[in-house]
């Protein structure tokens, strides 16, 4: 079955690019270029991976986001795929490191510019353990 997936970015060459490689992935990629309308497709579609990227609008809305879906019942279990240029800005210290455990709960952080192999490696590894995770509370 096709996974869907949804990318909140707000730089659409930088969209067209991820969504090109995730097409040829085989994914359904749904887009909305701002944390408004991302929010909006939440809430209406069932999705099995968001991409995120963390500097839009005024600042860092990503991280809104990732924390209104912690706080959302239904939204909680959704794998989440942080897309940042910025990860000195937003107090990320070491790659594979653990984040300050207040700051934001995500399940992967990949910076700009995305290789695509290890891109399509993230959603694949995401969606299988959010699947796993799953299927053992059936």
């Amino acid at each position: 079955m096709t996974k869907r997936l949804l990318m909140i970015d707000d730089d659409p060459d930088f969209v067209s690019g991820i969504k090109a490689i995730l097409d040829t992935g085989g994914f359904e990629v749904d887009v909305a270029y701002n944390p408004k309308d991302g929010l909006a497709a939440l809430q209406t579609k069932q999705y099995d991976l968001l991409l995120l990227d963390i500097m839009m609008g005024r600042g860092a809305e990503g991280i809104m986001i990732a924390r209104k879906l912690r706080k959302d019942a239904r939204l909680r279990e959704l794998p989440v795929l942080i897309l940042t240029g910025m990860r000195e800005q937003i107090a990320f210290l070491f790659p594979g490191e653990p984040i300050h455990p207040r700051f934001v709960e995500i399940d992967e952080l990949v910076e700009k510019p995305v290789e695509p192999k290890l891109l399509l490696e993230k959603v694949n590894s995401l969606i299988a353990a959010a699947e796993t995770k799953k299927a053992g509370r059936k």
